[in-house]
């Protein structure tokens, strides 16, 4: 489908989604955000649902200012995959060995390595810009200074909700590597810091909703936040790096007779900010809940744990500002899901995936997430699916 542009707001809100499946709070929050002084543009993404700030799959592109509670508190969130040389016929009939190491190699849930863990320490992964991405850490807001042991041991972990890591297989057998994961407890005290300082600038005291109290351009109050929010985006990204690294060496330790080998990982952040020029002006872009689409790049969208999940290419298309979906995105919160669905549901939906299957992520169940295929199915003029992943094993916090 192409876009649909939703009536009554003050800048096109384009939406690629029917805008009649869309919960009233979330259509709300889409029009408190276009009510916005600085907006200059809206995209909606089809796996657009209610959020925290700001609606989940929703592209904000502002001049001169950028809304911390639109970025949400997991900055630099999103998504890594590598294509291995291994095919389905190499993995054993039961795989929770496999899982367990996996396990052992990465903390999840509020977990951390008992030592930091920096590219030295994984086989391939580059050290360069390591030790300035570190020096960095000292420009950071002080209220957070405290928490750099934390940082540096969660450095490398998948952490919880959402997050997870998973082996996959695509439609012509061959095994795939994939995890979702973003700047772990640092990332969300930086965050949760600066939206409180972004509620108490004058300029923001009128607004419809306090949560998208904005920084705005030449003020220092945005220069630390811009600090801060590049600096835990390079957090994320380092992170994904370094546990892929870490999956990897799994995998060459489990199938070691099969030598396997791994493509260059695709990566793409799915709630952060970009500077980037459209329509001749220069604008924040923050995408909460997207990815960036341009020609040629490749993105992931992953389902739920018992769905599947898709590598695709960006078309450039500019009506979203060059974006797409990051998943299905939820149909229900996740205290809905925990009322409606049981561990017995949770173990059916995700039959033939090696996972947890208790009540502890009876939240995370296939159906709380919309239609995967349906997702991809509206947004076909922002990207082509190039491959489509089956998860076989699915490792959660």
């Amino acid at each position: 489908m192409s876009h649909v542009e939703m009536p009554g707001a003050r800048v096109p809100i384009r939406m690629w989604t029917d805008p009649s499946t869309v919960e009233d709070g979330a259509l709300q929050q889409l029009r408190n955000v276009s009510t916005l002084p600085w907006i200059k543009g809206l995209a909606v993404m089809p796996d657009v649902h209610y959020g925290k700030g700001a609606t989940v799959g929703s592209v904000i592109a502002m001049r001169g200012a950028v809304c911390p509670a639109a970025v949400g508190v997991d900055i630099g969130c999103g998504m890594s995959a590598a294509k291995t040389s291994l095919t389905a016929n190499d993995l054993p009939g039961d795989l929770s060995r496999l899982r367990s190491k996996i396990e052992q190699a990465i903390p999840v849930g509020r977990g951390m390595h008992d030592d930091a863990v920096g590219p030295d320490r994984v086989h391939g992964l580059p050290t360069s810009g390591w030790d300035d991405f570190w020096s960095r850490f000292d420009g950071v807001a002080d209220s957070v200074k405290f928490r750099q042991e934390r940082a540096t041991k969660q450095m490398g972990t998948l952490g919880g909700g959402n997050h997870f890591i998973e082996v996959c297989l695509d439609e012509d057998g061959a095994v795939w590597l994939m995890l979702h994961s973003g700047s772990r407890n640092i990332g969300k005290e930086l965050a949760e810091f600066h939206i409180g300082e972004a509620r108490k600038l004058p300029h923001n005291q009128g607004l419809v909703d306090q949560d998208l109290a904005v920084f705005v351009a030449d003020t220092p109050q945005m220069a630390a936040y811009r600090h801060d929010l590049f600096w835990a985006q390079e957090y994320a990204k380092h992170n994904r790096a370094l546990m892929m690294g870490l999956l990897q060496q799994v995998v060459r330790k489990e199938f070691k007779k099969a030598k396997p080998t791994f493509e260059q990982t695709i990566s793409c952040h799915h709630n952060y900010v970009a500077e980037e020029r459209y329509e001749g002006m220069d604008l924040l872009v923050t995408r909460k809940g997207a990815i960036r689409a341009g020609s040629g790049e490749f993105g992931i969208i992953p389902g739920s744990m018992g769905t599947g999940s898709y590598i695709v290419k960006g078309l450039g298309n500019t009506a979203s500002f060059n974006s797409a979906s990051h998943g299905a995105g939820r149909r229900m919160s996740r205290n809905a899901a925990k009322k409606r669905f049981s561990a017995r549901d949770l173990a059916e939906q995700t039959q033939g995936v090696e996972c947890r299957k208790d009540s502890g992520v009876v939240d995370e169940i296939p159906g709380a997430y919309k239609p995967i295929e349906r997702v991809i199915d509206q947004q076909r003029d922002l990207v082509e699916v190039v491959a489509k992943l089956k998860q076989v094993v699915c490792v959660k916090g």
